[in-house]
This record gives structure tokens, sequence and C-alpha cells, in this order.
């Protein structure tokens, strides 16, 4: 893809079609919302709504060694997963920097898919290109696919109209099995909080499979939702929140990450856990009034301090606040401080809570 072209995914007349409101994003074509940011993000704490992942990536690793070569790769330890298991995992550069976060599928011995983010679907796959053993196996199909993530209390009745008598996995789970003359792949995944699943079929039936994720009973939900639906969970975003001169202990992340075994990067990581993190992901809500926190807006101590940027902000529906998170030096991370963020010149008061917001 050239990185200054924005392509559209399988289904962007369809979602033109249902009233969205289409925006650039991580160089796609996508819709930003339906009904209403609120209203979607509502629809999917309480019942169900359907996203577009079609933008996202999907590799094939398989061959004698993909295991441990892939080990090498990602921060998770691939040994603990069993055939039908899959795990949330970070690839790092050799400073132990975030080059992406991914969720990597068993679908049997030495057989793996990957998905990744859709902005760094040319980077990902160069990176793991360059590294690959010979007699192993990479392939990129993100073409191939469209994926929808259907996220809701309401998503496993969702799944039942859409194919009845197939069962859906346990958490975290992946199946795959024809249905309606299709090949499908369903992971028991999500990005909201919710329980869901995330659905991928072939890229020329998307349209026939999202009328029938409609008609099963879930709405159209857009970007904003997913945004306002993740950060209440703390769930981090490439880009925003990860980033190449931060690492998973910093960013919070070390319960994925296996120190004991070797893998690019991890011998900062072992050091910064020995020796301390210098920054810190921390999660703030607003403890007064101020306009929605947005990324880049500048973070004080109350007497001015600079402190940082946020990374993630939004104006949380669920819990009717300001909440953001952004990296702070050590120590100032403490929960329990105070900061505020300047929004046009003026302070919101704001202080440094325990994640996620939302607690489920």
């Amino acid at each position: 893809m050239n990185s200054q072209s924005v392509k559209s995914t399988p289904l962007c007349d369809k979602h033109v079609a249902l009233g969205a409101k289409m925006v650039p994003f991580a160089g796609w074509n996508m819709p930003v919302q339906y009904t209403g940011i609120k209203d979607e993000h509502n629809t999917v704490r309480t019942a169900c709504g359907v996203f577009d992942i079609s933008h996202m990536g999907q590799f094939f690793v398989t061959g004698d060694g993909a295991t441990q070569w892939l080990n090498t790769m990602f921060s998770n330890n691939l040994n603990k997963l069993v055939d039908g298991m899959g795990q949330y995992s970070i690839m790092l550069n050799e400073q132990g920097g975030v080059i992406d976060d991914l969720i990597i599928y068993r679908r049997a011995e030495e057989d793996y898919l990957v998905v990744v983010n859709a902005s760094m679907i040319e980077v990902d796959y160069a990176w793991l290109m360059e590294r690959k053993p010979e007699g192993i196996s990479l392939i990129d199909k993100s073409d191939d696919y469209v994926g929808l993530a259907i996220q809701g209390p309401t998503s496993s009745a969702v799944f039942a109209k859409m194919c009845p008598g197939i069962e859906l996995p346990v958490r975290n789970g992946i199946l795959e099995f024809d249905c309606d003359g299709d090949a499908i792949v369903i992971c028991r995944t999500g990005y909201t909080g919710e329980d869901g699943f995330e659905f991928f079929c072939p890229a020329d039936q998307g349209e026939k499979w999202m009328d029938k994720v409609l008609a099963s009973g879930a709405a159209p939900a857009g970007l904003g939702a997913r945004d306002s639906l993740r950060l209440e969970m703390c769930y981090s975003l490439n880009g925003s929140d990860l980033f190449p001169d931060k690492t998973p202990v910093e960013a919070g992340l070390s319960w994925c990450c296996d120190l004991s075994k070797d893998f690019i990067g991890v011998e900062v990581l072992r050091q910064q856990k020995a020796d301390g993190r210098p920054t810190a992901l921390v999660a703030i809500e607003y403890t007064g009034k101020g306009a929605p926190p947005r990324h880049g807006y500048e973070v004080q101590l109350p007497d001015g301090t600079p402190l940082g940027e946020l990374g993630s902000g939004v104006l949380s529906p669920s819990l009717g606040k300001g909440i953001g998170m952004l990296y702070l030096p050590a120590e100032h991370s403490k929960i329990g401080t105070a900061v505020q963020v300047i929004i046009r010149g003026k302070a919101a008061p704001a202080v440094i809570v325990k994640k996620p917001f939302l607690k489920k």
C-alpha cells in the first residue's frame, strides 16, 4: 500500500448506505459514526454492535520451527498455547520499544494466524520477512478477508442467528468452519471490554455477512465508539499509547512479556524490571469540569509544571467525565496524584486513577 494513498474496505458502500460519516484512519477510509458515538457506545455496552475491522492485517505462518522462531519475535510465550487458542503479544525493536501489538492464534502445530494493526501491516511484514528463517512460510492475506468485530452482551445470541448450530469458541479461542458456502474464521476476542467475537469471511462475501449480522440483532458502530469503549477499559492504541521509544514495561504490559525467554528487546525489559522504569503509562480522569480531553493536550502538575501530553483522551459515555492516558515520569505516576489538562489555555483538574476506568 502506498503510504500516501487512502484505501477503502469492501464494506465502504455499505457504510455510506447506512448513513456513516467517513474519515481517514490509519490509511483507510473508515466510518467514525452512524447514529452518534454515545448511542453506539451504549449499544455495545448494553446489547450488540458491529465494527468493520477489515483494515486490520492477517498473516499466516507455517513450517517446522515456526513456534521457536515466532517466540524470538514476540514477547508472549507461544509454548503456552494449545491448538485453537490465541494470546495477546507485542513485537519489539532492539531497544525494547513497541513496533506493534497483536494477537496470535495457534491453528495447529507450527501453524499460526497473526492479526496485526492496520497502520502497521507493511512495517510488520517487512520486519518479520527480514528475520524469517528458510523453511518457514509467512504469507500476508490481509486483502483476502472482511473482518467484523461483533461486540456486546447479546453477541452470542447474534452469532446463534448468523450461524445456527455452531458454538462460539471459548475466550481467546479460534474456530474455522464453513457456513452458508463460505469459509469462516471466528476469534473470541475484542477491543471493547464486552463479550464478543471477531468474524472473518472472504472479502467478496463481506456485504452479505454484514447484512446477516445486522439482521441478527447487531447495530453498526464506528471508530468513535470503538475508541471510547477501549479507552474506558485502558486498552492501549498503537500510535497513541504505544510507541517505538516506550517499552511494554513502561506501558504496563509486562503481563504479556515472558522475560524468562529470549526475544528481540528482552534485555531492555529485564533491565527496567530490575532498575525501575523511567516513565509509566497512567490513567487520569477529570475531577471537575472541562472540555473533552484529546490526544496531544498538555498535562501539568497543579502548579503549572509540565509533565507530558495526552496519548488518548475522550469524554467517557459510561462515566460522564473526561478520561485519558499518558506517559508520566515514574516519580509523578502514583495513583492519587493531582494533575491538570490544558485545553485552549484553560486548566481542567484531574487525578491519576487505577486502571481500568470502567470496572467490569
